[in-house]
């Protein structure tokens, strides 16, 4: 080998390398998001067996307004301010 062909083989392995430490970040990201990811969904198929195990009443759920129903609040509250 002579000194062209070692400066070359130095180029690319530090071009590599480069590329390496670039990557590594985004793939690390990726492994990370996909294992919560799956923790999401271990837990949350937990959970669905625990509520199916145990009955609930339904006078004893809690109920939630939803959105027409907050929205209509808040547009029956600017009603009576403005008037």
């Amino acid at each position: 080998m002579n000194g062209n062909e070692i400066e070359a083989l130095i180029g690319m392995l530090v071009t590599f390398g480069l590329l390496v430490l670039m990557v590594l970040p985004s793939v690390i990201g990726i492994v990370r998001d996909r294992r919560i990811d799956r923790q999401l969904r271990e837990a949350q198929e937990n959970r669905g067996e625990r509520e199916t195990a145990r009955t609930q009443k339904s006078s004893s759920r809690s109920t939630v307004p939803s959105t027409a129903t907050w929205y209509a609040e808040g547009r029956r509250s600017k009603k009576l301010v403005s008037s």
